[in-house]
């Protein structure tokens, strides 16, 4: 059996097999050997590139991992995170070169994991570096605004904007997707960006809807166009902890679309508006603060995808909070014209946890979970929540205290990169744009049951990209069948693994 290669030798005589294939020179050409990087719980090895492993012909008696190209599911969108207020102002506190080489390790596709989706907060969000919450049209409370004439995106200018145009230079495949928190306080109930509804007026649902318009022309006019677009982030979260957020019932968010998506079409047809944007099952702590009286819309994006609407949606965005991935497959199932993304997860840690428990246990749990469990679900894109933190979790304003980012500003200005770094790497650096899932065989599963979990992908080029996961603490050995050609592996426990070969 074949597995990780030992010696000088032995690489070099699969290293001359590759070549003398002309693997990957031209188009139409077939491996005889998949390359292969592996991250291990102990950051032994982090995207570490070992050597090839070469097919035989035939099959294996090895539990098997049969890829079928032939079947194919969803069209992927990209993967990464969110430079939220906060990312941008760890960002901005390294040093020119520092800033540079971080935008390189997470937008480069060559010298870095090629993230490929941002998803971007309209206004504050509970990651915010400044000393107040905002929007783009606040006012003085008791005042309103509804021909937006204080509308502007000024705040973006100094440090969000200049990144994400970085971003976009470093990879031009890059999608980004906007998201609020809250509309302008002066829209809702209680006049607070913490809590309330958006009021139950015409004439507000009009200027929400010709914000969030303007938003995304400010946007496209400073050079970041917005591919996509929800109307509220987690619309059942009533009571956030002293961060934005807003109690949006379907029948306020299906008003909003309704203005929004004629408005969209006309003057930016290239951004799609994305309902929903919460968990995969309604939080049961969101069922509980339900208004006396009212449905706790436990089936707020199939009621959302039934109505008139649903015209103007092009599918939904989940969370990782609540519930578990197979409720995307489920919404798939009821609207199968309609898309699915996945659009925020973060790791989280205990107040005494060492890292290298809160690198092992978000690496396996984000694993299991977010790279294999939502893309084996229909999810177009895999979103993580900062993309960079610094080492005390933050700067936040309200909200979570133990989350964690792709990458780490310490105090002494040293930046490092986490397990949701390597988790989207072996998706980002692997599975452009544009790819395509198709059928493979997986014994695992997201609850856990220690066996191999695994996705796979065709992308533009032709070459196969298949993402593995050993999800027991112990080695195990198994085979990848393509056709009439197998090659077998056994990878460490824990450990997630990209293949990737020419057809």
């Amino acid at each position: 059996m074949l597995t990780r290669l030992s010696g000088a030798v032995a690489a070099g005589c699969v290293l001359a097999l590759v070549a003398s294939s002309g693997a990957g020179a031209h188009a139409g050409g077939r491996d005889t050997a998949a390359r292969v990087w592996v991250t291990t719980v102990d950051r032994a090895e982090q995207l570490h590139e070992r050597a090839p492993v070469a097919f035989r012909p035939g099959t294996s008696t090895e539990v098997t991992l049969t890829v079928d190209p032939a079947q194919t599911y969803q069209r992927m969108d990209g993967f990464g995170a969110a430079i939220t207020d906060s990312s941008a102002d760890v960002l901005h506190r390294l040093t020119p070169a520092q800033r540079e080489e971080t935008m390189r390790k997470l937008f480069d596709p060559r010298s870095g994991i090629g993230v490929s989706f941002l998803r971007q907060p309209v206004g504050s969000s509970d990651f915010t570096a400044e000393p107040a919450h905002y929007t783009y049209d606040d006012v003085p409370p008791g005042q309103t605004d509804y021909t937006l004439r204080h509308f502007s995106i000024d705040h973006d200018r100094a440090r969000i904007l200049p990144l994400l145009r970085r971003a976009k230079q470093l990879n031009p495949q890059l999608k980004v997707m906007a998201t609020p928190w809250s509309p302008p306080a002066w829209m809702k109930t209680g006049d607070s960006l913490v809590g309330g509804r958006l009021k139950d007026e015409p004439a507000v649902y009009a200027a929400y809807a010709a914000y969030l318009l303007r938003f995304v022309l400010a946007y496209t006019a400073a050079g970041v166009p917005i591919d996509y677009l929800s109307v509220q982030n987690e619309p059942q979260n009533r009571h956030p902890s002293g961060y934005p957020g807003t109690d949006l019932p379907v029948r306020q968010e299906a008003k909003v679309i309704e203005i929004l998506g004629p408005l969209l079409r006309l003057f930016s047809p290239r951004t799609k508006i994305l309902g929903y944007d919460h968990n995969w099952t309604t939080h049961p702590g969101d069922v509980a603060s339900t208004p006396p009286g009212e449905d706790p819309e436990t089936d707020y994006p199939y009621k959302l995808l039934s109505g008139p609407a649903a015209k103007w949606i092009a599918g939904t965005a989940y969370h990782c909070y609540s519930g578990d991935p197979s409720a995307q497959t489920a919404l798939h199932d009821a609207f199968p014209d309609k898309g699915i993304w996945f659009t925020e997860c973060s790791g989280s840690h205990g107040p005494d946890d060492p890292p290298a428990q809160v690198f092992r246990d978000t690496l396996v749990w984000h694993a299991r979970n977010i790279v294999i469990g939502t893309t084996r679900n229909w999810a177009r894109s895999v979103v993580n929540w900062n993309i960079a933190l610094d080492s005390d979790g933050g700067p936040h304003l309200g909200g979570c205290d133990t989350c964690t980012g792709l990458v780490t500003r310490h105090p002494d200005g040293s930046v490092t990169t986490d397990a949701e770094y390597y988790t989207i790497g072996h998706l980002a650096k692997f599975v452009r744009p544009g790819a395509v899932r198709i059928a493979s065989t997986s014994y695992g599963t997201t609850g856990w049951n220690g066996q191999i979990q695994d996705v796979a992908f065709r992308n533009p080029d032709g070459s196969i990209a298949l993402v593995v996961h050993n999800q027991n603490d112990d080695p195990r050995s198994f085979a990848v069948t393509v056709g009439a050609r197998t090659f077998e592996y056994t990878l460490p426990g824990g450990a997630l693994a990209t293949f990737v070969w020419r057809g």
